[in-house]
């Protein structure tokens, strides 16, 4: 599988000095660029590039991931389940537990561009005795509770959506294998659970976004790069980037023609690089504002 190697020329946009940065999203509202440090500290964090602000939200246990809203504070994941933030007070009130046992952290969250909120699970059971668990799934948050749509799960990853809001992606890092559904508009039900994209060994697609032409940009921990698929899973660029641990990929700034890229400073193998930074590239191309909550 071939694809052209783009040597785009970057920046790193904030010394962010994350642990294990993740989930960045771009309100338009704001202007700003919201992420979370998932652990030591758990934050939830925004950036402000025109006053070069910065604030954080401590949060009282591990953060995967949260969506904001058009009015109201951000939602957020933690570990045991969905809550409600008071952007004012740091107040968290619950909306939703996790439908898992204590083993299973919520992890990687996101809106569909119908408002819902899916959620992945993390199985902290994996070792040499046990390396495949399979105790989470994906999730989706109906009213005041969390139903499985996808179990079986071990680390889901890679959460995206196609603009037209028709289609979703996820993955259980663990199988190296991309997955696609078609989603119901109407009911948020999945069909048609398929490959997307096959990846090789040592290659792991950790987050992902897409870009207004429907094509799915993911970012390749431990190996420096992130990668442009095609709609059909046909690899289309590689941009190599100058830190080891790019975690995900937001489009944001005025044009939307911006990727901030988070990174951790997890110990993973290759480990180079300005690890735990906002990096930032033009791919010239745009993305698409980032759907927001609709409960």
């Amino acid at each position: 599988m071939s694809a052209a190697t783009d040597d785009i020329a970057g920046e790193i946009a904030l010394e962010a000095n994350d642990f294990l940065g993740e989930t960045p999203v771009w309100s338009v509202a704001e202007q700003a660029l919201y992420w979370v440090n998932c652990e030591d500290p758990p934050l939830l964090r925004r950036w402000h590039p025109a006053s070069e602000a910065v604030k954080d939200w401590p949060m009282p246990e591990r953060i995967g991931g949260f969506v904001l809203r058009k009015t109201g504070g951000p939602v957020v994941t933690l570990a045991s389940g969905v809550y409600d933030l008071d952007p004012d007070s740091g107040a968290l009130t619950r909306r939703a537990a996790s439908p898992f046992g204590p083993e299973v952290q919520l992890h990687e969250s996101g809106c569909d561009h119908d408002g819902r909120l899916w959620i992945g699970g993390h199985d902290s059971r994996r070792s040499d005795d046990n390396p495949f668990p399979k105790g989470g799934g994906l999730c989706r948050l109906d009213g005041d509770r969390l139903a499985v749509v996808v179990p079986g799960i071990a680390i889901s990853n890679a959460l995206g959506f196609s603009p037209d809001g028709n289609r979703i992606y996820f993955t259980d890092s663990l199988t190296r294998s991309i997955l696609m559904a078609e989603i119901d508009r109407k009911t948020g039900d999945l069909g048609n659970i398929r490959d997307f994209i096959k990846l090789g060994d040592g290659e792991f697609i950790d987050g992902a976004t897409v870009d207004a032409e429907g094509c799915y940009w993911g970012a390749l921990v431990t190996r420096g790069e992130l990668r442009r698929y095609a709609p059909d899973g046909s690899l289309d660029r590689i941009v190599p980037l100058p830190l080891s641990n790019p975690t995900k990929p937001a489009f944001g700034g005025p044009d939307l023609e911006t990727i901030y890229i988070t990174s951790t400073q997890l110990p993973l193998p290759n480990y180079a690089g300005p690890n735990g930074v906002i990096y930032a590239i033009r791919p010239g191309v745009a993305g698409v504002a980032d759907p927001m909550f609709a409960g």
